[in-house]
């Protein structure tokens, strides 16, 4: 599983409506082997409890930048993982300042957590792979926001590639040549000749990718870095009516959003981090957005995105 479920999609006020709240941003990806949220705003751990996810299968949290709606919530989670007895360790990423934040928190509580949290500062600027436990990586992607602010990619690590074996002729095929083709090698003869093309006789895998850009204004140099990902995160805080407060706030409007996925050439698009003036009504986020990406969605709070191995469904 590669899943995308959205906990927050508001910007910095809280929604409270009749029939549904909007929470400040954060979003859990379930991978097959761990879970990360990223950035923590207040009330995460409510959502986490409304859709029944276990907060201490939680093993990484990042936290984009350090404006109060993309990490309010954090010191209560944590919280909650002590009181809920966790005894695994748990890694924090997060920019300069959140570290003696949490321990100015705790040292004022008289609270010791007994789990231990590593944590690693990010830097800014420049991309930088923080996270790569074998099966699949998280990045940092530089924003363009008030204050130092990461996005995050994460990926895939390339898997072996798969032989298509009715291909190949029958008289030449061996077993003992499936480890190099699937390393992307050639099988050789013993003058050193091409026997079997690995170009030719195997594909590589789709190696699934999610990229989150969280707060940032219009910001073109992160299309390199995203180009071609599966799914795509983009903040969408105004329409294009509201440009200039999207300009001077370092916010996005939803045509931008959907016009760095358009350039970027992404599979989907999700816009969120709403403005509370639009509390009652994000039809016109999403009209905007298609008119320039037609695959845009709302990152609507307990929606789950799911990335295919194949192809892509929308959640």
């Amino acid at each position: 599983m590669f899943q995308v479920t959205i906990l927050g999609s508001g910007a910095a006020l809280p929604v409270i409506a009749q029939d549904f709240r909007r929470y400040p941003t954060a979003q859990l990806v379930s991978l097959p082997h761990t879970h990360l949220l990223i950035d923590c705003g207040e009330g995460t751990q409510m959502r986490l409890q409304e859709l029944k996810i276990k907060i201490n299968r939680i093993k990484h949290i990042f936290i984009s930048h350090l404006h109060g709606d993309h990490y309010l919530g954090l010191i209560g989670l944590l919280s909650s993982m002590h009181l809920n007895k966790r005894n695994q360790d748990l890694h924090l990423y997060g920019p300069e300042g959140l570290a003696e934040i949490i321990r100015v928190q705790l040292k004022y509580s008289y609270t010791r957590f007994n789990y231990k949290v590593h944590f690693k500062e990010l830097k800014t600027g420049v991309p930088e792979e923080v996270l790569n436990d074998g099966m699949f990586s998280v990045t940092t992607i530089p924003l363009n926001h008030r204050i130092p602010c990461n996005g995050f990619l994460v990926k895939e690590n390339p898997k072996k590639r798969k032989i298509i074996k009715e291909k190949i002729p029958q008289d030449i095929w061996e077993w003992q040549y499936a480890k190099t083709l699937q390393k992307g090698e050639d099988v050789l003869n013993e003058e050193g000749e091409v026997l079997i093309s690995a170009k030719e006789f195997t594909v590589q895998p789709k190696s699934r990718s999610y990229a989150y850009c969280s707060d940032t204004s219009y910001f073109e140099p992160i299309i390199e870095q995203i180009k071609g990902v599966d799914l795509l995160y983009h903040e969408a805080t105004f329409t294009n009516e509201e440009i200039e407060r999207a300009a001077d706030t370092y916010h996005s409007t939803a045509f931008q959003a959907a016009t760095i996925a358009s350039k970027a050439e992404v599979g989907r698009l999700i816009i969120g981090h709403f403005s509370s003036r639009y509390r009652n009504n994000l039809e016109p986020l999403l009209r905007e957005a298609r008119l320039q990406f037609a695959e845009s969605y709302l990152a609507i709070e307990g929606s789950s995105f799911v990335l295919e191995k194949e192809n892509m469904p929308v959640g």
